[in-house]
């Protein structure tokens, strides 16, 4: 099997999660939860879509809604809301990571693929990985998570920056994404566990 399609899965599981959790914490009704779910997971894709000109993934593979309502059946089965910070919990940490990484691959490759320049294959790598969680947030009227929160976005950035260097000197290859995707997902989980955080400019 893919190991990509493996990370998809992995990745739409855990961002699932995530939605599904913000939106039992903001009082959404069940409406409000769904919504929040499958933005977070699915939007993200849907945008680099849109961007790219051609039909959602989403709206062609049944298994990306598919898995995100299982999710959401079986989070709400087993009451995962009422775990205790279970977004810091370590499986759910390497889980969104996964995800961010392999999205952050797919909108970068896709983007390459349609011959962007370099800003457009970091926007669009970027708006992959995290525009369902930017827009999930913005909807509840929240500062979007990753504006100001750890090491996350720019991981993002930097996959699709590695990725548009390797192309443009001829080393895209499965060898190449892969050792990037390592070595992302490593930083990644490095930053989080050392508490890394991007400098912000102080007020006076």
């Amino acid at each position: 099997m893919d190991l990509f399609f493996i990370a998809d899965i992995i990745g739409i599981i855990a961002f699932t999660l995530s939605g599904y959790l913000v939106g039992i914490r903001n009082n959404l009704d069940l409406l409000g939860i769904l919504i929040a779910s499958f933005l977070t997971a699915l939007g993200g894709g849907i945008v680099r879509d849109v961007i790219l000109d051609t039909t959602p993934f989403t709206f062609r593979e049944y298994y990306p809604a598919t898995t995100v309502l299982i999710v959401i059946v079986l989070s709400s089965l087993f009451r995962l809301y009422k775990k205790e910070r279970i977004e810091r919990k370590l499986f759910f940490v390497i889980s969104d990571t996964i995800g961010l990484v392999a999205f952050s691959i797919t909108g970068a490759l896709l983007a390459l693929d349609a011959g962007f320049n370099i800003f457009g294959v970091v926007i669009v790598s970027f708006l992959t990985a995290v525009g369902g969680g930017l827009s999930r947030d913005i909807l509840i009227n929240k500062v979007p998570d990753v504006l100001v929160s750890d090491f996350y976005g720019s991981i993002a950035l930097l996959v699709a920056l590695l990725l548009a260097c390797c192309d443009s000197l001829g080393f895209l290859n499965e060898l190449s994404i892969f050792a990037i995707s390592v070595f992302a997902i490593a930083l990644r989980l490095v930053a989080y566990f050392k508490g890394w955080r991007l400098p912000k400019i102080a007020q006076d």
